[in-house]
């Protein structure tokens, strides 16, 4: 299994994607100072959520009204969705004809401004698909077109702009990685960049959340036939730009990830180098790229930065990893200041702590940590 931050490529893990848990300041764009602890952080579970390892609360994005959607994982190793309102009210839901076994269930990744979520539900033969929820609740279920019919095969949405617009992944009959854009109407385009694989755990990712912007420009990594990551940005009349930043790894699971695009198109993400350290960038509209660091990442492989969101404003979002494997949340400003911080409750131990997803254009920030049990939790940093 190749696994480069939140990517476990294979055909039991994939449409989950959850963004993985994996000591000097290095001059890449990183900002004299910082600030500590800064903002209100509120926690909250969702109800029915499981209290031990793997299960729990995960917060993925956050709407311009403040509502949230993530999901929870059972006692059972089930998963389910949740809307959490600005009052802090939670309303939990099921795709229809999800299954109901440990690792199955529903996933809802990103809420639009109108209220709609898009994600991804596996069903009773632990086949994935999509979903549609309307704001008032009707949902909409499909399946991407060219999708694999086996257990852990299928696709569903990542991403959700204010038209309607549905981006997504699924995964072929033989396990090679394919993007999708859905439109409104049902229709379906199927795009891959010109670079990527055509085998098993090869092909066209779209990141989450936040990779596809209001105008319909797209960005995520593709995998080549070497198992190297490349960057990609594809524009609404879909022409692919792919682009590598400097200082990228070559090797099996290096290389260039981005994560997230804002309105103006300014995209942000990952690099892993050659010791598979990995490092933020921004890339400009123009192309021109900015790299950077947070203090107090580790340098070991997978250890580093993940810059994860980016919004109308510049500020970033995401964590790093510490050199004991421990996670710690960020904000980037646009003048490359930067607040750390991390969620009451987050373990302290390797693969636990502070996850960051998303940023708001008021600076709020949601996203989930992990606790000294291995839980989840969710949260909501306000400014």
């Amino acid at each position: 299994m190749r696994t480069i931050k939140g990517f476990k490529l294979n055909s039991a893990s994939w449409a989950r994607a959850a963004l993985c848990l994996a000591v000097c300041m290095l001059a890449l764009g990183l900002s004299a100072s910082a600030d500590d602890h800064k903002g209100k952080i509120i926690t909250f579970e969702a109800p029915g959520a499981g209290i031990g390892p793997g299960q729990g609360t995960q917060a993925n994005d956050i709407n311009p009204k403040g509502v949230i959607t993530g999901w929870y994982i059972d006692s059972s190793g089930v998963t389910h969705g949740f809307l959490r309102a600005p009052n802090g009210a939670i309303t939990t839901f099921d795709a229809p004809g999800a299954g109901t076994d440990a690792g199955q269930g529903t996933g809802p990744w990103m809420i639009n401004p109108a209220g709609e979520i898009t994600g991804w539900y596996a069903d009773s033969d632990s086949v994935y698909r999509g979903f549609l929820r309307g704001p008032d609740g009707e949902m909409t279920t499909f399946t991407p077109l060219g999708a694999g019919t086996g257990s852990n095969q299928g696709g569903g949405g990542f991403d959700i702009n204010p038209k309607g617009v549905v981006a997504g992944n699924y995964l072929e009959a033989n396990n090679a990685v394919r993007a999708f854009v859905r439109y409104p109407d049902g229709r379906q385009t199927m795009f891959e960049a010109p670079g990527a694989g055509t085998g098993f755990d090869q092909g066209t990712l779209v990141n989450e959340p936040g990779s596809l912007n209001p105008a319909g420009a797209l960005t995520g990594p593709y995998v080549d036939e070497n198992y190297v990551w490349h960057g990609y940005v594809r524009s609404p009349n879909g022409a692919i730009t792919e682009f590598d930043v400097p200082g990228s790894g070559t090797g099996d699971g290096q290389g260039t990830v981005p994560v997230g695009i804002n309105p103006e198109g300014v995209i942000t993400g990952y690099y892993c180098d050659e010791g598979s350290v990995c490092h933020g960038f921004l890339r400009a509209p123009d192309g021109h790229l900015t790299k950077f660091n947070t203090r107090g990442e580790g340098t070991a492989p997978y250890e580093g930065t993940y810059p994860c969101t980016v919004n109308p404003f510049g500020e970033v979002t995401g964590w790093y990893v510490d050199q004991g494997g421990v996670s710690h949340g960020f904000v980037r400003d646009p003048k490359g200041k930067f607040t750390f911080f991390d969620a009451p409750g987050a373990g302290d131990s390797p693969g636990q702590g502070t996850i960051p997803y998303t940023i708001d254009a008021s600076g709020t920030v949601v996203g989930f940590s992990v606790d000294a049990n291995g839980a989840l939790h969710g949260f909501l940093r306000v400014p």
